[in-house]
């Protein structure tokens, strides 16, 4: 049981089951729920190209870097993505912060392409759903 001050400013005690009622608590799990499917969705159809093809959005310049292998650079990318959803899933304390960070790469990445600025802004309105995800587990994961 836990003591809590409410907006009112009246003290309410809450007890364990109650928090899996809370707004905060709810938002939290939907939010990671999000951050593990959508990372692992990706990170699998770097291999399948079901959803798009994603060597579109690797700029030519960083490809001719990789020597034209730019395509098995994806697969890198498509297992980190793996990975990190399944952090979510383990440590949603960590890996929001990580997907946070890995999304603002993408947005980089994306801000280097012309034509792509629209993917840009909904990165960047996922990032700040996982920073969302990092601060909420820090009260319910």
């Amino acid at each position: 049981m836990e003591t809590v001050m409410t907006a009112s400013g009246t003290i309410a005690r809450e007890t364990a089951g109650d928090k899996t009622t809370a707004a905060g608590y709810q938002a939290f799990r939907l939010l990671q729920f999000a951050f593990i499917v959508a990372p692992i969705v990706a990170g699998a159809d770097k291999f399948m190209h079901l959803l798009v093809n994603w060597d579109q959005y690797l700029p030519a310049f960083v490809n001719n870097m990789l020597g034209g292998h730019g395509h098995e650079f994806m697969y890198v990318v498509g297992v980190i993505e793996m990975v990190a959803g399944i952090g979510v899933l383990l440590r949603p304390k960590i890996f929001a912060y990580v997907v946070m960070l890995w999304l603002v790469a993408i947005i980089v990445n994306l801000l280097l392409i012309p034509g792509y600025f629209d993917v840009a802004l909904r990165d960047l309105g996922l990032a700040i759903g996982a920073l969302a995800l990092a601060r909420l587990s820090r009260e319910y994961a």
